[in-house]
């Protein structure tokens, strides 16, 4: 059986946890704790084909930087998650980028660019069209997702696996 590894990257308190559990185990944790590093394994299906995706649940507080090169020279596949209701966030995946890009040493690589916590819409300070330009930008895919509200949570994490 072929394995994937994606690897879940952005700031503290995006989401990034409960994307993952979302989709992993199909539930919404609600409260927030931060994460050192957390790895999940599920089946999934590409054209036809069982295959082993393993997530990478990264921390995005600051005392963790130093573990990000090895996830990212490890990762086949990246997951840029961002808080819809956080500017400070979506500014962060630019360095996070060319972070990734330095350390794996290519310009080409499966990529998504995740916009989280859509249910927050009244609380927005990202705008959709921000996400959809950064992404145009990167070459990547860009979806809005909530883990709380089940939205493009599978979409999301799919569109990142079927990239690779």
């Amino acid at each position: 059986m072929r394995e994937y590894k994606l690897v879940v990257l952005g700031s503290g308190g995006v989401g990034k946890s409960a994307l993952t559990v979302q989709f992993v185990q199909g539930i919404f944790i609600e409260k927030y704790d931060p994460t050192i590093e957390d790895s999940y394994r599920k089946q999934v299906e590409v054209d036809g084909q069982q295959c082993m995706l393993e997530i990478l649940d990264t921390a995005g507080t600051e005392q963790f930087t130093a573990m990000r090169d090895l996830y990212m020279k490890n990762g086949q596949g990246f997951l840029l998650v961002y808080s819809i209701n956080s500017q400070s966030s979506f500014n962060d995946l630019v360095d996070l980028r060319e972070q990734i890009l330095r350390v794996k040493d290519t310009d080409e690589l499966p990529m998504v660019l995740v916009g989280n916590k859509c249910d927050l819409e009244d609380e927005r300070s990202v705008g959709k069209e921000q996400g959809q330009n950064l992404a145009r930008h990167w070459g990547c895919a860009y979806l809005e997702t909530s883990a709380k509200a089940k939205i493009n949570v599978h979409e999301g994490i799919s569109h990142s696996w079927f990239s690779l």
